[in-house]
Formats: structure tokens, C-alpha cells, sequence
């Protein structure tokens, strides 16, 4: 559920008003308001295009008149306050945090000024990041996606599809804030269905590829 729209025209005075801050000292041309787009995951095209069309449906063509800076952290938690550090030094237009608990919180805690328009997984509220969904007030506002509270529904889910399935792995990077609630929810939602959680911490790609090898060579043991 979305609270708290941007409307078209705040998004575009936001935007608007950035491209008259002067290039340099002296510069005689307006820079054109850059946007930081910061995700602790993967490059997804998908998202990329999502967002530049949201942009073009405003009014705004990257590369025309707005710069789109897109920093795609690789699950690299650690370097989220640097990065947030260095937009807020150059005062770009907006952050935009459209997937994640962890980005959102860390471009919060890094200005009170520059908007901040994020997408969480969790209660914006209970993060931290607005004072209420009817009045959010500061500089933050985005949607929330609800995906802890869909945590349980999954499981089920995945236990009616494999009814004979005792033990269920849970893949996680620990550098995740919301990994420990996250852990919380589904253990609880495992004992109600009867079913251990067995927690596998993975921070990186390889990491990601060597539990899944493993889990594979385990299996092939097993059926030998």
C-alpha cells in the first residue's frame, strides 16, 4: 500500500528547483538535479527502467534533464554510509531508496534536508522513518511493501508445495538490518507449522553460489 505520494508537481518542484543551484562558482550554465539511486543489492535492468520511466512520466529524460547516479551495493552494507555521506556533501535533488530497509534508514540518518523518497519492507513508522503513515512529516516519504508481514504466508506456502519437508534452509546476509526479525518471524512461523529453520549466512555472490553447491553435492551424497 502507497502513503503519501509524491504528487507530480512537488516531485517536479524538488527536481526543478536543484537544476537552478549554479555548476561552480561563477559557472554561468544551471547543473542539471541529480538523483541518487542507491540499492544494497544487485543491478536489476528491470528497476532501472521502472525507474527511468517513472522520471520520463514526469517530465524528466536522464541524461537530458536530470542525472540519474545509480549505486548498486552488492550486498556491501558497510558502504552505505559513505556513499549516502557523499551525496548528501554534493546536496543532490533527491536519494532514492526504492528497495530496502538498510538504504532507506541510512540516507534518513544522513540528512534531514534533501528528500528522501524509499520503498521498505517494514512499517516506515516502527523503522523510523516518518512519524505516521497519515502525517509523515520530515524529509522521507515512500511505500511499504509489507514483505515481513508476508514472511509467514510464504512459508506456508512453501510447506503446502512440499508437504514432506522437514528442515527448511533460510539464506540471509547477516550485514542486513532486518535479517534478525526477519529470522524471528519465520522461526515462529515454522514451530506453528511444525518445521525446524536451519540459518545459512551468505554476504556475497560466491558465498550465495558455494551454499547452493553445497546443498547439491549433499544431495546427490545422500540419493548415492
Amino acid at each position: 500500500m502507497q502513503f503519501d505520494r509524491l504528487k507530480r508537481r512537488e516531485f517536479i518542484s524538488l527536481l526543478g528547483g536543484a537544476a537552478a543551484w549554479p555548476l561552480a562558482a561563477g559557472a554561468q550554465q544551471p547543473a542539471m538535479p541529480i538523483v541518487g539511486f542507491v540499492n544494497s543489492g544487485s543491478s536489476v535492468v528491470s528497476w532501472s527502467n521502472a525507474f527511468r520511466k517513472g522520471l520520463n512520466e514526469i517530465g524528466y529524460i536522464e541524461g537530458q534533464n536530470v542525472t540519474v547516479e545509480y549505486h548498486w551495493l552488492e550486498g556491501q552494507y558497510d558502504r552505505l554510509p559513505s556513499v549516502m555521506a557523499d551525496l548528501v556533501r554534493r546536496q543532490v535533488a533527491v536519494i532514492a531508496t526504492p528497495a530496502g530497509n538498510s538504504a532507506s534508514l541510512a540516507a534518513k540518518a544522513a540528512t534531514a534536508t534533501i528528500p528522501v523518497v524509499f520503498g521498505v519492507g517494514e512499517d516506515p513508522v516502527k523503522l523510523g522513518l516518518v512519524a505516521s503513515l497519515a502525517r509523515p512529516g520530515g524529509n522521507a516519504t515512500g511505500v511499504n511493501m509489507f514483505v515481513t508481514v508476508l514472511v509467514a504466508k510464504r512459508l506456508g506456502l512453501l510447506h503446502d508445495l512440499v508437504p514432506k519437508a522437514v528442515r527448511i534452509a533460510l539464506l540471509v546476509n547477516p550485514a542486513n538490518l532486518s535479517t534478525a526479525e526477519n529470522i524471528r518471524d519465520l522461526t515462529e512461523a515454522a514451530r506453528v507449522l511444525g518445521l525446524q529453520i536451519t540459518t545459512l549466512n551468505a554476504s556475497t555472490a560466491g558465498e550465495i553460489e558455494a551454499w547452493f553447491h553445497g546443498s547439491r553435492k549433499r544431495s546427490t551424497n545422500v540419493s548415492s
